[in-house]
């Protein structure tokens, strides 16, 4: 089942709008998560607003799989903004439209039709943790984009998410060998809390990029901000730059 507070029906209706081209009233239109957060989400505000240092512990300086100002972490901290909707693999779907030759609908028996692929990354967080050597299956970014066939303006994506996140990745980005669709980590379907059934990995970002319970894409011309983007965030998130706040 979903959960009941956050059900979507309004944002599946605002979304469908991108399959008619009302693209601006779309991006206009997707309400917000509750501002009476968790504890995480506000000490993740209050990282925000006080720009805290970050520094890498001695005992993982001169690991180069590590970004600056990361340490390594063997457990996968939780973080989200308080809500973890609970979504049954046969009531999940995903839609992608915007500028793109072929919209899309998937269901989780379409989702699994699909080529799938295994692959296995670094994650890196930016509230300063990295995992090393997570196993991932499910389906690649690329082959979306080959079914989806993106407009020659498309430039940008932005993912919204069941909880009603969004964030914002380029194209460009996204459109790498070691991104993907998520559904399964280290041979296990991914937990609710996790971000199961269906999350993004993009590997190359820190991870507040890869979204959780991923339910819509918008395929864009131009740029537009998500939820911590517009908090402060840095908008591009490459954590070998250190690009954590503006």
């Amino acid at each position: 089942m979903i959960n009941d507070d956050h059900d979507g029906r309004d944002d599946d209706a605002k979304f469908a709008a991108l399959f008619e081209g009302e693209q601006s009233r779309v991006l206009s239109g997707f309400r917000e998560p509750p501002e009476d957060l968790s504890k995480i989400a506000e000490t993740k505000h209050d990282n925000v607003r006080t720009q805290k240092p970050f520094e890498t512990p001695k005992r993982d300086r001169g690991n180069r799989r590590l970004p600056p100002g990361q340490g390594r972490a063997t457990d996968w901290p939780v973080l989200d903004l308080g809500d973890k909707p609970v979504i049954a693999p046969e009531d999940w779907a995903l839609s992608v439209a915007g500028l793109v030759e072929q919209p899309l609908r998937w269901n989780w028996q379409t989702l699994m039709a699909q080529p799938q692929t295994e692959l296995s990354t670094d994650i890196h967080c930016v509230t300063a943790w990295s995992r090393f050597d997570n196993l991932w299956k499910g389906v690649s970014a690329r082959h979306l984009l080959s079914v989806i066939k993106p407009k020659t303006q498309a430039r940008f994506l932005v993912f919204h998410g069941y909880d009603g996140y969004t964030t914002n990745v380029p194209l460009a980005r996204f459109d790498s060998g070691d991104v993907m669709l998520a559904h399964h980590w280290q041979g296990e379907a991914i937990s609710r809390e996790h971000g199961g059934p269906v999350r993004v990995v993009i590997p190359s970002l820190y991870f507040w990029k890869s979204i959780k319970w991923l339910r819509h894409i918008a395929v864009l011309e131009h740029d537009v901000k998500g939820y911590w983007e517009t908090r402060g965030y840095h908008n591009d998130g490459d954590p070998w730059k250190q690009q954590r706040y503006e």
